[in-house]
């Protein structure tokens, strides 16, 4: 008997720890959705990669960190308590690592994208810090998108304006994996990474852009095809939940000239974990990044 209640019992504790966690409007969401995505943890997936910069491709790794938060509405910053007016969103922060010759890259994004998978990204921002200096962009989600961007690049500099919403390329990697399905398709208006963006000096703006999906048969593939910028990204994952993101390839122009060589910055899949990261900040925490590969 005692073996048979004690699953049951584990069950039950764990059933009723979803149940605190779960923002107040979760009739909604798969019975799967909720056990995973709702357990007071997050998703870690770590990526070998090879970024384009300066003509040449640089080895390096990426980590893309999953984890459900409350939103506040007005603020656009993670909640402390949970209200009846909160945004459940799925947050991701995408970070890459890599050398250029002797100095160090690091680039982070972020995308709060609601779990409702309803509308855009509530809010989606992008550091950059390398020895020439740092920039910063962030998007708020309000009448307009409102842009928010600094750099130490004298073109560029302290900027503040609105841009009528479109879709974001940043909240297609939220929105495959709430539900690939709804992913938008065909002949579309988006604004590119905030990443790229940056990267390559182009304005902040919606441009033209060509979606599709292929199915695999285990993964499938969703592709952005930018015609003006002459760029495609295609982004791999798992056809079934969660949709874990196995890869991606993005080809452009590494350089500002007409005989800038067409280069392609692509991610290969390392290792998922589940980890409240934020309590692993101890000496022997760092065991866990051996389990990421890093």
């Amino acid at each position: 008997m005692k073996n048979l209640m004690t699953p049951l019992l584990k069950g039950t504790i764990l059933s009723g720890f979803i149940s605190c966690l779960l923002p107040l409007h979760a009739a909604s969401l798969s019975e799967p959705f909720k056990q995973y995505w709702y357990a007071g943890d997050a998703e870690l997936t770590s990526y070998n990669i090879k970024q384009a910069r300066y003509g040449e491709l640089h080895e390096g790794t990426g980590v893309l960190v999953y984890v459900t938060e409350p939103f506040l509405a007005k603020e656009q910053v993670k909640a402390d308590n949970h209200q009846a007016d909160n945004i459940p969103v799925l947050k991701l922060n995408s970070t890459k690592k890599f050398l250029t010759g002797i100095y160090p890259y690091s680039i982070m994004s972020s995308t709060f994208s609601p779990v409702s998978n309803e509308g855009h990204a509530v809010k989606a921002s992008l550091s950059v810090q390398e020895w020439c200096g740092h920039v910063f962009t962030q998007i708020n989600n309000r009448q307009q998108f409102d842009v928010n961007s600094y750099s130490y690049f004298e073109g560029e500099a302290d900027q503040r304006f609105s841009i009528d919403k479109e879709n974001l390329e940043n909240e297609i990697w939220t929105k495959i994996r709430l539900n690939p399905n709804e992913l938008p398709l065909g002949d579309l208006q988006m604004v590119p990474s905030l990443e790229y963006l940056r990267l390559l000096h182009k304005p902040l703006k919606a441009y033209s852009v060509k979606t599709s999906l292929i199915n695999s048969g285990e993964t499938s593939t969703y592709t952005l095809e930018y015609p003006t910028l002459l760029r495609t990204l295609s982004i791999e994952f798992n056809n079934k939940f969660p949709y874990v993101i196995q890869g991606w390839k993005d080809t452009y122009k590494s350089g500002f000239d007409e005989n800038a060589k067409v280069l392609t910055s692509s991610a290969e899949k390392i290792n998922t974990i589940k980890s409240k990261y934020w309590q692993k900040h101890n000496n022997i925490d760092m065991k866990l990044r051996k389990e990421l590969g890093l």
